[in-house]
């Protein structure tokens, strides 16, 4: 690591994280009521949530010092041991799988689990962004797309048995990788169409043959009929009217999202923090609905801010992207950066009602120790890219000026 020089971080990146931080333990405080009651202490599950995020931030410091290749080099063994954490965890009877609300999407090791798909979407991001920096020649095109291509298909299977949402949205950020990387249009609108046919096969062969005679199925894809219902009930929703809604057990977290965010909108400023009613009756309140919670306390001006502050992160990362010289670093943040936003706005539209049921949590913000950690990581490798990009462009500023200082001065005679 090299010496902590401090001026040359990057103050806006660490503004928008303190800020994220902030929002995440008062939003935490007032979402968390039931596990309140369950601990029996008001202060027990904010305290382990903030623990998280404090050790998250203490490596998202260390990270922003070290070299870029460094984090390069470590995202390919971040990657190779999520993909062997993964693939362990979808093993019938692993003794590594946890389970945890009727998904094994934990990798547990005596005491210690954590979420291997979200230390998979992180390195994931950093390879691809270093494979496809080395396109160079026009025939490096094809070949640098078909190794990402395998590589993403390869990480991307093990989490699709356990959850959809982080699969399609991981895919989907590398499919956008390859359009800043000027990855040849044949191949992209190829496998967008590929992609399309194999959804919509897959769709149809589950709906007619499995849901609708209500036969069950086996094997490593039986959330599979979850997933249909799920996109099954949005569909009845939509075309229901009013007098024919009925409250059910599937639809019961999404109506009660849907009375808190109508609460806070009787108000610009909802009813203000520590004053939400529906946090009782809402079983993830402090996970995936959260954004619900803040909307019902803090109305829509509360739900702007935070839309903009997510945005501001990505706004952030394109304007310090558009400096750097170094094409992978460039494709590396702008990565990270779209894998947050996409995120949170994936969660904010289900917290809304809009969408299909997914299960992303707001970004730092949900309740859970992997998530905060590994969202702390990507803000340390972003800032990690801005402060070397920083100590560049000073070096080449002193460097010019030392040339300018050292032409001699022409005398006139």
């Amino acid at each position: 690591m090299k010496n902590l020089d401090l001026k040359h971080i990057d103050r806006p990146f660490w503004l928008l994280f303190a800020i994220l931080i902030v929002v995440a333990v008062i939003a935490l405080f007032s979402a968390s009521s039931t596990l309140a009651y369950e601990e029996g202490s008001a202060f027990g599950p904010v305290l382990k949530q903030v623990i998280f995020i404090l050790f998250g931030a203490a490596c998202a410091f260390g990270i922003q010092f070290l070299p870029t290749w460094l984090v390069r080099m470590g995202g390919y063994v971040l990657l190779a041991f999520s993909i062997l954490c993964l693939y362990l965890i979808i093993i019938p009877g692993s003794p590594f799988a946890a389970n945890i609300n009727d998904a094994s999407r934990w990798f547990k090791f005596g005491a210690f689990s954590f979420q291997p798909s979200e230390l998979a979407k992180l390195s994931l991001i950093i390879v691809v962004a270093d494979l496809l920096a080395r396109i160079k020649r026009p025939e490096d095109n094809r070949r640098y797309f078909f190794i990402t291509l395998g590589i993403t298909a390869v990480t991307v299977f093990p989490i699709l048995i356990g959850n959809l949402s982080t699969a399609i949205l991981l895919s989907g950020i590398v499919f956008l990788l390859w359009f800043l990387a000027r990855i040849n249009w044949k191949y992209l609108a190829s496998t967008f169409v590929i992609a399309a046919a194999v959804a919509g096969l897959s769709y149809s062969i589950v709906e007619y043959a499995y849901v609708r005679p209500h036969r069950q199925l086996t094997g490593p894809f039986q959330r599979a009929i979850t997933w249909v219902s799920r996109i099954d009930s949005k569909i009845a929703e939509i075309k229901q009217s009013d007098e024919e809604f009925r409250l059910t057990d599937a639809n019961y977290q999404s109506s009660i999202a849907k009375v808190a965010i109508a609460r806070g909108g009787k108000s610009p400023f909802g009813v203000l923090p520590g004053n939400s009613q529906e946090r009782d009756f809402l079983p993830l309140a402090y996970a995936d609905y959260i954004f619900a919670i803040i909307v019902e306390e803090t109305g829509i001006i509360g739900a702007i801010a935070l839309c903009f502050l997510y945005l501001a992160i990505l706004f952030r990362a394109c304007y310090a992207s558009s400096r750097y010289a170094d094409y992978s670093a460039m494709l590396m943040v702008m990565g990270l950066a779209l894998m947050l936003t996409c995120q949170a706005l994936v969660s904010m539209a289900v917290a809304c009602g809009i969408g299909a049921v997914t299960g992303q949590p707001l970004p730092l913000i949900s309740k859970g120790g992997t998530g905060a950690i590994i969202t702390s990581l990507y803000f340390g490798v972003m800032m990690c890219v801005a402060r070397e990009q920083n100590e560049l462009r000073e070096r080449e500023q002193q460097s010019l000026q030392t040339s300018i200082e050292q032409v001699p001065e022409l005398e006139i005679e």
